[in-house]
């Protein structure tokens, strides 16, 4: 169904943001044979071009980078402190382990104070963020000699199978560039209507701050964010909480807390998706926001953008989970939207003028 052995390298090589050195090497190395141009831009992007008949651009973008931490103080014990980088939920962090990333790799675990020595009002209360820390099994002399303020952590977690499902550190969203790679190899041989501009951002975690650099260096036409989204559909959710569920396809966005995605790219997802017998759920994310916002209106003249995205449980936390068939049909779905972008009817209606937009 999907090459389960590319994302488990995918998703275990480290990266945090302003940090994606291996991830990005990785990527490259997956990516130069199936594209016509690859660049990287001087944030750290890479953009992997496969070129159409039309000389329109469609921008798909899938950030390389994960939530991870970074070193902001070693005490007179050899504890590292440690500022986040994107946003975890605090209370998956206990004993947990994390890779340094200092003049080697150094396993380390999260720690804070024993549940013993708790008074009986700190039990019962989340451990703030700030009140861990991280334990090397190092003395002080043997820290310093290896890390330094300033270094990267990522979490220390393999992929591995469940049932029908993977399960992982930073599937959000390692998921993504697997489906980006993996679209580029079924688009290998096949003609597309109009520029591909495969990007592969830096810096999401914190900002959308690569994908925003990407798309007002590529000024597309059109703009596919490819992400994560919650799938709230375990014990004690509500219908209406559900966001989307688990192995009921690929989610097509109608709207998270950063943009609005335009009505005719959920149209057209939503009809491709119907035409090829891809399974597809729509998506109203509350809260939150992904790359999408950066390719709808960081480009001289906006795109027409929307978004797919995987459904996903445990979101943030220390392990994330994803059905391998929803990951099947975005590969699917992307695939399809490239290749007949040039069949739908993009113009806003009767009566409007829209061609001085593409």
């Amino acid at each position: 169904m999907i090459d389960t052995g590319l994302l488990k390298k995918i998703c275990e090589t480290p990266g945090a943001p302003g940090f994606e050195q291996r991830i990005r090497e990785l990527v490259v190395r997956e990516v130069r044979p199936l594209v016509d141009e690859l660049h990287i831009d001087n944030l750290g992007n890479v953009i992997a071009i496969k070129r159409g008949k039309a000389r329109k651009k469609v921008m798909v973008a899938a950030h390389m980078d994960e939530i991870s931490f970074i070193v902001t103080h070693i005490d007179e014990d050899g504890f590292l402190r440690f500022h986040p980088l994107g946003g975890f939920d605090p209370k998956t962090l206990t004993s947990q382990r994390v890779i340094v990333h200092g003049k080697r790799d150094v396993i380390g675990v999260m720690g804070t104070k024993p549940i013993h020595l708790m008074k009986p009002d700190e039990r019962s209360k989340a451990v703030p963020i700030n009140d861990y820390f991280i334990d090397l099994g190092m003395s002080k002399g043997e820290v310093k000699d290896l890390i330094s303020v300033g270094d990267p952590v990522t979490r220390e977690r393999e992929l591995i199978e469940m049932g029908e499902c993977v399960n992982s550190k930073s599937i959000d969203n390692r998921v993504s560039v697997f489906i980006l790679i993996e679209t580029l190899r079924a688009l290998q041989g096949r003609e597309v209507p109009y520029d591909v501009y495969a990007a592969f951002t830096v810096q999401e975690e914190v900002g959308l701050r690569g994908a925003i650099s990407a798309a007002h260096l590529i000024d597309p036409d059109f703009g596919l964010g490819l992400d994560v989204t919650i799938a709230y559909d375990v014990p004690g959710a509500q219908a209406h909480e559900a966001v989307t569920r688990l192995g009921k396809g690929a989610a097509i966005k109608i709207l998270d807390g950063s943009v609005i995605c335009d009505y005719r790219m959920v149209n057209f997802l939503k009809k491709t998706a119907t035409q090829n017998n891809i399974p597809w759920q729509l998506e109203i994310l509350p809260a939150g926001g992904t790359d999408t916002a950066g390719l709808q209106r960081s480009g001289k003249k906006g795109a027409i953008a929307g978004a797919i995205s995987i459904p996903l449980r445990h979101i943030h936390q220390t392990i994330e989970l994803a059905h391998k068939r929803d990951v099947r049909n975005c590969i699917d779905l992307l695939t399809a939207s490239l290749e007949n972008l040039h069949n739908y009817d993009w113009s806003f209606g009767p009566g409007t003028v829209s061609e001085g937009y593409l």
